[in-house]
């Protein structure tokens, strides 16, 4: 079974047990999350949602993605900035997709 769930600003094609990589959430490791913003499950297309349906995910871990560097600078003044940043996530395990 598969269904499309949107957190975080994206969708997410999902089916149970695969792992995902999400914005960062506020849930302890080793709870559950439940997403009710469902799109799309086995064939039935939502309008934007699907009624009933709900996908089950348990926090696996929390982290921060490899740094990005940010550089600005303007051309014959000699000004230069050097930024980093790195993305924070949440990884995921979908458990259980349930339609009524």
């Amino acid at each position: 079974m598969k269904a499309i769930i949107e957190t975080g600003g994206k969708q997410y094609l999902v089916s149970e047990g695969t792992e995902i990589y999400t914005e960062k959430l506020d849930n302890e490791v080793n709870t559950d999350v439940i997403f009710d913003k469902v799109l799309f499950v086995d064939g039935k297309v939502g309008d934007p949602y699907v009624s009933g349906a709900k996908v089950t995910a348990t926090v696996l871990k929390h982290g921060k993605q490899k740094k990005i560097i940010v550089f600005k600078y303007k051309p014959k003044k000699k000004e230069r900035k050097v930024r980093g940043h790195r993305q924070p996530y949440t990884k995921l395990v979908i458990k259980k997709i349930e339609t009524k």
